[in-house]
């Protein structure tokens, strides 16, 4: 059996995230798997000269992302190596960890939507093995008792 894995949101993830109806700030908890060598194939018009790492096919990506981000309001708060969990699977790695504040929802989704990040998406594309995103919100979390 095939592991599912994540690059980009399904219509019903945008849909729910959407319908969370956040406000304010959010975090973007973004837990990156990145690729032994980057894979231009969908991409062949960005792909560099010859064959490089998922993390200089991630570096490539970060470094076009980051004036759209902080174009849009948003910013990075932080970019660390990850590794294996202390709780959690011990067959699942993460490489890259990185917390992405954005102002708001609204901005975040024009950020996303943007042509000129659009241009520079293969690199993520080519990087990234698997992927996840988990929108967050500041606030101390409501309990039942």
């Amino acid at each position: 059996m095939t592991p599912t894995t994540f690059l980009d949101p399904s219509p019903d993830a945008v849909r729910a995230f959407l319908s969370r109806g956040l406000s304010g700030e959010i975090i973007m908890l973004n837990l990156l798997r990145l690729r032994a060598v980057a894979d231009y194939t969908g991409h062949p018009e960005l792909a560099p000269a010859s064959d490089i790492s998922g993390e200089a096919a991630f570096e490539r990506y970060y470094q076009h992302t980051l004036p759209f981000l902080l174009e849009s309001g948003g910013s990075v708060m932080f970019l660390g190596h990850g590794g294996r969990f202390l709780i959690g699977p011990a067959d699942e790695r993460w490489d890259i960890a990185m917390l992405v504040v954005q102002k708001s929802a609204e901005s975040f989704l024009s950020f996303a939507s943007n042509p000129g990040y659009l241009a520079g998406l293969g690199h993520r594309t080519a990087a990234v093995e698997d992927t996840r995103l988990l929108p967050l919100q500041f606030g101390r979390p409501k309990y039942s008792t």
